[in-house]
Parts: structure tokens; sequence; C-alpha cells
């Protein structure tokens, strides 16, 4: 049962989520890191922006499709795709939030969280540059 082994991991489903953001570019991407907070929701928050609600849907695709690969899970929980401005995939202990850019800094969880220790994702655009 590999699925299960991996899946109770949250380090490795916050990583495989990441690689899968990065697949499609997203952009901006940050792992908040809950764990050490009382009363956190979850071990891990991923938030991503996206640059058109295509993209939005494509980023929420190719974490679901990686996460799937690799752990063979599905999201216990999915919301935000009919209105295309904010996805929600929720993996119990890591959520991920895919945001059009504009709904990210409307909503701001990264202030909300701001105890959290936050780890910015470079951006796949940025490596290739150097």
């Amino acid at each position: 049962m590999k699925s299960n082994q991996v899946r109770q991991d949250s380090d490795t489903l916050a990583e495989i989520a990441v690689r899968g953001l990065q697949d499609r570019k997203g952009q901006d991407i940050v792992v908040l890191n809950l764990k050490e907070l009382k009363n956190a929701v979850a071990d891990y928050f991923i938030i991503c922006s996206a640059s058109s609600d295509t993209q939005l849907d494509a980023l929420a695709r190719s974490v679901e499709e990686e996460v799937e690969k690799v752990t063979g899970e599905a999201p216990w929980q999915s919301e935000g795709r009919t209105n295309r401005e904010w996805v929600l995939l929720d993996y119990v202990d890591v959520v991920v939030h895919v945001f059009l850019r504009d709904r990210r800094q409307f909503y701001a969880l990264e202030e909300l969280w701001g105890d959290a220790n936050i780890t910015y994702v470079e951006d796949t655009a940025d490596v290739a540059r150097h």
C-alpha cells in the first residue's frame, strides 16, 4: 500500500503538489507550514497565482494528476471550479489554493496565517533564465 504511506506524509504530499503547480508554470508559489500553529486546519497551505482562468484550471488539474500518479489519492474536497477565480484542493493535511492574481490579493491568505513558516518557491521561469 504505497499510496497510504505517501498519503500520511504531509511533507511529501506538499512537495508533490508544488511540483504539479510548477509543471504548469504556476506563479508566486508559497508554502505555508502550519504544523507548529495551534488550531491550524492543515499541516500545509500551498498558494499559487494564475494569470487566466484557463491557467487556473490547468494548475488545479496538474496538481490532481501529479498527486494521483504518485499516491493514488484524489482530493477529499475540491471547490471553486465553476467560479474560475479560486480553486481549492483539500487533501486534508495539505490544502492547495490556486487564485487568479487579483483574487489572491483580495483574500490575502498569507497575511491571515502570518505566524506560519513561509517558503517562497522560485518560479520555474526564473530558474530557466539563470
